[in-house]
C-alpha cells in the first residue's frame, strides 16, 4: 500500500494528539498544524513551540517523522522563514495554501492564494531556492476558492515552483469541510503533474480510504479528521490493505482508547493553563463521540466542567485510568 499521513490540522491536532495517534500506530508521517508567517522573522523558538518534535529528530516519541507547515504570503519573508526553520533540520517543510478560516483569508493566506497560480509559483520558487534540497519541501492545497476553474493550473505552478510531492483536499474554500470530497479532482491533477499528489478529505472508515484511492488513483493518502473521531483508522486501514478484515466489534477498541485520554489528559494539563485543559479535553471527545457511543457518554459527562479537579474526577469514574500530570 502507499503511504498513510497524518494532516495538519488547526486547533485540533497539536503535538500532544500527534503523539497520542502515533503510538496507536499505521502512520508514516505526519505534518504541524500551520506557523504563520507575517512580516518578520520569527525566533526559533516560534518552531520549537509548534513542534517539539524537532528537538528528537524531528519525530514523535512513537517515530513518526513531522514536517512543519508554513502559511503566508509574501515569497521573500516565507523564503527567510524557511531558511530559518531549516537549520532546525525538520523531517520537512510545507506550505499552507488550503485553510478556508477567515482570519487567514482576510490576509491574503491559505486557500485565497488559489486565485493566483502566478504568486503560488513565486512562493515555492521563492522557498525551494532557501531550503536545502536534503530537506524534503512539499505544499497542501485544496482546488480553489469558489470553484475548481484554476485548479490544475496551481498545481502546475507549484510544481514549477520546485515542490516534492503535492497534497490536495479534494474540495474548494467555498466547501469547507462539508461533503462530499471531490476525489475524481485529485485524478485530474495527478494527470497534469509528474510529483507524487496525495489525495486527502473525507476518509472516516477503511472502506472510504478504499474508495478515495480507486477514484483519485492516489496510492497516498492524508487522514484528517476520521483520524481523530477514530484512533485506529490507520491500523485498520492496514489491515484491511493486507487483506484482512477490521473488527466490526469495536468495544474493545474504547477500552484501548482510556489510557490514550489518560495521557491526553496529563499532557494537556501542562501545555495549556488550567482553565483551557477541560476545553481541550472536549475537543477531543467532541471527535470521539462521532465514532463511539462511550464517547458521547463521556462527552456528556464533563460538558459543563471547567476544574481540573472535577474533570478529573469525571474521567476516573468512566474508566480513564488518570495519570499524574508530568511537572
Amino acid at each position: 500500500m502507499g503511504k498513510l499521513l497524518l494532516a495538519p490540522m488547526e486547533g485540533l491536532a497539536d503535538h500532544v494528539l500527534r503523539d497520542v495517534l502515533t503510538r496507536v500506530g499505521g502512520y508514516d508521517g505526519a505534518v504541524t498544524e500551520f506557523v504563520r508567517v507575517s512580516g518578520s522573522l520569527l525566533p526559533l523558538r516560534t518552531y520549537r513551540r509548534i513542534s517539539p518534535e524537532i528537538g528528537h529528530g524531528s519525530r514523535t516519541p512513537a517515530g513518526t517523522p513531522v514536517a512543519v507547515q508554513l502559511l503566508g504570503s509574501d515569497p521573500v519573508c516565507l523564503a527567510e522563514n524557511a531558511a530559518q526553520l531549516a537549520t532546525l533540520a525538520p523531517a520537512g517543510i510545507d506550505l499552507n495554501f488550503g485553510c478556508p478560516a477567515p482570519t487567514v483569508n482576510r490576509h491574503g493566506g491559505g486557500a485565497m492564494l488559489l486565485a493566483d497560480p502566478e504568486q503560488l509559483f513565486r512562493i515555492a520558487q521563492a522557498v525551494r531556492r532557501a531550503v536545502p534540497a536534503d530537506i524534503p519541501f512539499t505544499a497542501k492545497m485544496r482546488l480553489g476558492i469558489d470553484d475548481t476553474a484554476k485548479a490544475l493550473d496551481c498545481a502546475r505552478a507549484l510544481e514549477a515552483g520546485g515542490i516534492v510531492s503535492l497534497v490536495v483536499h479534494a474540495r474548494t474554500k467555498a466547501d469547507g469541510y462539508r461533503p462530499p470530497a471531490h476525489w475524481e479532482w485529485v485524478a485530474r491533477i495527478r494527470d497534469v503533474v509528474r510529483l507524487p499528489v496525495t489525495a486527502n478529505g473525507e476518509v472516516w472508515t477503511p472502506d472510504d480510504y478504499a474508495r478515495c484511492r480507486a477514484v483519485s488513483g492516489s496510492a497516498d493518502v492524508m487522514l484528517g479528521r476520521g483520524s481523530v473521531a477514530d484512533p485506529f483508522l490507520a491500523r485498520r486501514i492496514r489491515t484491511l490493505a493486507a487483506g484482512g478484515t477490521p473488527a466490526a466489534d469495536r468495544s474493545a477498541d474504547w477500552a484501548e482508547i482510556l489510557p490514550l485520554l489518560a495521557d491526553y489528559w496529563a499532557q494537556v494539563q501542562v501545555k495549556v493553563e488550567a482553565r483551557h485543559a477541560p476545553g481541550r479535553l472536549k475537543v477531543w471527545l467532541t471527535s470521539l463521540r462521532r465514532t463511539f457511543a462511550e464517547g458521547e457518554a463521556l462527552f456528556m459527562a464533563v460538558r459543563t466542567l471547567r476544574g481540573i479537579d472535577e474533570t478529573t474526577r469525571v474521567l476516573t469514574a468512566h474508566g480513564v485510568p488518570v495519570l499524574r500530570a508530568a511537572a
